[in-house]
């Protein structure tokens, strides 16, 4: 493949271990992650920053407990990289915009603060598209993230900076969010698993909103068990997320081995071909994790969900009108970038015109217009309706199965430049994936096979909300029969 990065892949369980046991010091692991870093950042750009003296202190932190016998957290000694629109305290956090230029947060999102109170070491704020909103990390005021298996390639976005820096072996966990496949979609065109958990299961706090009903934020991970143990870790109630939900999380990890005999899964059909855009090669893996999985003792069957065909319209609409109303508070007054102008007003253009690029005012002046006076309900409100009859579908389906399953991408990572210059076309990489965002319900995609040109092909798995230790029972199913 052209210019492809070797991986030096190494599971967050087995670091963990060494460290504690002392057969590693957690200095040692950072600093082999580093000199990954240092010998391929330049070709990748997974990173807009990668926080050398914050992590090494971190690693010598952990190294220190161990010697005094204290207890360590699930995560202690693992490098984890954090998709730059998670606030980090005190360290620039920019969503890939040059609108926030200069903006350090005076506090920690909860998911970074868990990562850490785990025993996690940060290595880094990785890039994305502009606030999220892109399928190719492209869309970046810092550059394009490059995919290490071709670096003529794409990462997929908008957290292609984090799917790019696990599959690079620069970190071994890496955190991103989920609008409308953010994660599932650069796993899949990057080889690594990608977790969206249930709307709410995860705390949003410190999340740099691009449309608050629909993100979420969730890991990516080598395996899937390393993934079961980092959505454990941020899992969980938080006060300061009034989305969060109220209820003691559930454990991943115990069963994940358990398997997939007598459990009932529904095939897409909409999304195995009823949709223009998906490839014969994609379909054609898919097939195959279904028959693994038919294989290891599960009920296959295939179902129709009849409002998917709606959704990639529906989300483009709701999907712009929440950033629209987000991204209002980037005025050049409360913080961040700001351009002088004659007056008040002339400012505020100024700076919205400046710092935004080109697919952030794209969506802003969409989400606008459809919320626009006269065409509320021609749109926005016609949009709420195929949300929920997109809602009562998959509730009537999950009535009798315990997961769905199709490809995560209708394509494997196309070259650099592709389809920038053409929006709609690069609208429908999202098209398998926004059902789940639309609805809240949990999701994963893992990497089972590769197309003619040898780079890798996602499945995904859908499940009921709070319903994700099934989701990851037939995950690690599918893990074990793609290796």
């Amino acid at each position: 493949m052209s210019g492809a990065v070797p991986a030096k892949y190494q599971s967050a369980s087995e670091i963990v271990d060494l460290v504690t046991n002392r057969e590693i010091s957690a200095v040692e692991v950072l600093e082999r992650y580093l000199n990954q870093i240092e010998e391929h950042e330049e070709d990748v750009h997974a990173f807009n920053l990668v926080t050398i003296n914050e992590a090494r202190a971190a690693a010598k932190e952990t190294d220190k407990l161990i010697v005094q016998g204290e207890k360590l957290g699930p995560l202690a000694g693992v490098p984890v990289a954090i998709k730059d629109n998670l606030c980090t305290k005190g360290i620039p956090t920019t969503a890939s915009s040059k609108i926030l230029e200069g903006w350090k947060p005076p506090y920690d999102a909860t998911v970074v603060k868990k990562l850490k109170e785990a025993g996690a070491t940060i290595v880094g704020k990785t890039n994305l598209d502009e606030f999220a909103m892109g399928s190719s990390t492209e869309n970046s005021a810092f550059g394009p993230t490059r995919n290490p298996h071709d670096l003529s390639c794409v990462p997929g976005g908008s957290s292609g900076g984090s799917a790019a820096a696990v599959a690079a072996g620069f970190a071994p966990i890496a955190i991103g969010s989920d609008t409308g496949g953010s994660i599932r979609q650069p796993a899949a065109l990057c080889g690594v698993v990608g977790v969206k958990p249930t709307y709410g299961g995860v705390s949003r706090y410190g999340l740099l909103a691009f449309a608050s009903s629909l993100d979420q934020v969730g890991p990516f991970a080598t395996s899937v068990r390393d993934a079961a143990i980092v959505h454990e870790v941020i899992g969980g109630y938080d006060p300061l997320d009034s989305t969060s939900i109220k209820q003691a999380p559930n454990s991943f990890v115990q069963i994940i081995d358990e398997g997939v005999n007598k459990l009932k899964v529904g095939i897409i059909s909409e999304l195995m071909g009823g949709i223009d855009g998906i490839t014969h090669e994609v379909i054609e893996q898919t097939n195959k994790a279904v028959s693994a999985l038919s294989n290891a003792g599960a009920q296959v069957e295939e179902v129709s969900l009849p409002a998917a065909l709606y959704c990639l319209s529906a989300y483009y609409l709701i999907a712009p009108a929440e950033a629209s109303s987000n991204l209002s508070r980037y005025d050049g007054v409360r913080y961040g970038l700001r351009v002088d102008g004659a007056n008040l007003k002339e400012m505020n253009v100024n700076t919205r015109t400046e710092g935004f690029g080109d697919e952030v005012k794209r969506r802003i002046m969409l989400g606008t217009y459809a919320l626009s006076a006269g065409y509320y309900d021609a749109y926005y409100g016609k949009a709420l309706k195929v949300r929920r009859l997109l809602a009562e579908n998959f509730a009537d389906l999950y009535k009798d199965y315990d997961v769905l399953l199709s490809p995560t991408s209708p394509c494997t990572a196309f070259k650099l430049g592709a389809k920038v210059n053409d929006p709609m076309t690069m609208y429908v990489n999202d098209v398998c994936t926004i059902p789940s965002n639309l609805v809240g319900h949990p999701a994963i995609s893992i990497p089972f096979g590769s197309g003619k040109d040898g780079m890798p092909i996602g499945v995904q798995i859908l499940a009921p909300p709070m319903k994700e230790p099934v989701m990851y029972q037939v995950a690690r199913t599918l893990e074990q029969a793609s290796q």
